[in-house]
């Protein structure tokens, strides 16, 4: 049944298109030997959202030789898309699958990472669903890379021995992500988020240091839900303690939805088998019509930079390409259509090299990920911004209110020249 890895990876073509599964569940073993097959390949075009662990492929000496295509660029990969040497796919996180399934990407090849299959002979993808499902139904190939230490998660994330080409076995741990302890600023930004969260709200929030704090504040709430594209261990201290139940939702009601999970082996080992946890598809997860549904849906989301009228920049430093769109606007807009929802922006006022996150204009060539229509809130350690239904001068003002200190006189300034310039127009 078990092939060895450089078999499993034999049947690879030139120019071919090959799918490399999402962040934990990235099948390190298949993307080294497909690597090591590069004096033998040319012009397979690689496509992948966020990836954890290594990226060989991405090295200089392969260009040519493999394409990379992100649909969110991750640090493996980062350098070579800001190189030309890979390239961004600009994309909603929710319209992803349907690239596949569409056909409007074609793949030949789908390297993925399941756990061992069950006594009926289905595997699970374990910790990254999201957008799996399109490519399995509409690949070419499937080549797996089967894991015990891959848990086996409920769902919609299974895939039957006979549909796999190609299985190899491996024991591989799955990659590890620690968040540290908030510092007093994090803790700050916290504390003003949670002061925004009701009771009964469904959550959605990223990785990092802030939605961790936020959790860590959210101890004495009640009824909190979550619908998320991707969780963290923060979650599991708030479901053991029954302030995250489920019990508010209007879809999956006492179940924890998201598509993918990045985390230590805690998260891994609180998920496996699990029917809590509900993985599922992630374009049907961050489908603004199903997110809607869930009232309170309070979605916090991050930014680069933030300018006076609302304009949201998430995924480039200029037009320098650092991320991508993610699934940032489908939560935002999700959270704004449900009823009592609040889209939520936290981030630090500045850099760590000390410039304004608030900006009077966002850098030249950045991208706007939310658009100043969208936004409701937005958060520093400085103060909440309610811009929903302001106008722009208004915002000008709520802006400048939660800016770095040292930066509130120069962009007050800036924004009365501005003002007094375009009146004499």
């Amino acid at each position: 049944m078990y092939s060895t890895v450089e078999d499993a990876v034999s049947i690879i073509t030139s120019h071919s298109n090959v799918f490399i599964q999402t962040a934990a569940a990235a099948p390190q073993q298949l993307i080294k030997a497909m690597t090591a097959r590069s004096n033998e390949l040319a012009g397979v075009t690689i496509y992948q959202m966020h990836t954890e662990g290594e990226a060989p492929y991405a090295n200089p000496e392969y260009e040519g030789i493999f394409n990379i295509n992100c649909f969110f660029i991750g640090a493996n990969v980062r350098k070579a898309v800001q190189e030309g040497r890979a390239q961004y796919i600009p994309v909603f996180l929710s319209e992803i699958p349907a690239l596949f399934r569409k056909r409007a990407i074609q793949i030949d090849y789908a390297l993925i990472h399941v756990s061992t299959p069950d006594e009926h002979g289905f595997c699970s993808l374990g910790v990254s669903v999201d957008v799996a499902p399109a490519v399995i139904e509409t690949a070419r190939h499937i080549i797996a890379q089967v894991n015990p230490n891959m848990p086996r998660t409920h769902g919609n994330g299974f895939i039957h021995i006979n549909k796999i080409d190609k299985m190899v076995q491996v024991h591989d741990e799955l990659p590890e992500i620690y968040i540290p302890g908030p510092d007093a600023m994090t803790s700050q930004i916290a504390a003003h988020v949670a002061s925004l969260i009701d009771d009964g709200a469904t959550l959605q929030m990223g990785i990092g240091t802030i939605p961790n704090a936020v959790l860590m504040m959210l101890q004495g709430h009640k009824q909190l839900g979550i619908h998320t594209e991707m969780f963290s261990d923060g979650v599991i201290d708030l479901i053991e303690k029954g302030v995250i139940t489920g019990e508010m939702k209007k879809k999956h009601p006492y179940k924890v939805v998201s598509g993918f999970m990045i985390g230590t082996k805690r998260l891994y080992r609180f998920v496996d088998d699990n029917p809590l946890i509900e993985m599922l598809d992630i374009g049907y997860v961050n489908d603004t019509h199903v997110i809607r549904q869930n009232q309170k849906v309070t979605a916090i989301n991050s930014a680069v930079e933030v300018d006076l009228t609302g304009q949201i920049c998430a995924d480039s430093i200029g037009n320098k390409m650092y991320s991508g769109v993610g699934g940032q606007m489908d939560f935002m807009r999700g959270a704004s259509l449900s009823q009592g929802g609040k889209p939520i922006i936290a981030m630090p006022s500045i850099t760590p090299k000390g410039e304004s996150k608030i900006v009077n204009f966002l850098k030249p060539g950045a991208g706007v990920v939310t658009t100043r229509a969208h936004v409701h809130y937005i958060v520093t350690e400085y103060g909440i911004a309610h811009v929903y239904g302001k106008n722009l001068q208004q915002r000008a003002t709520a802006l400048i209110n939660i800016a770095h200190p040292a930066h509130r006189e120069k962009l007050e300034k800036d924004t009365f020249l501005l003002r007094k310039k375009s009146s004499s127009i």
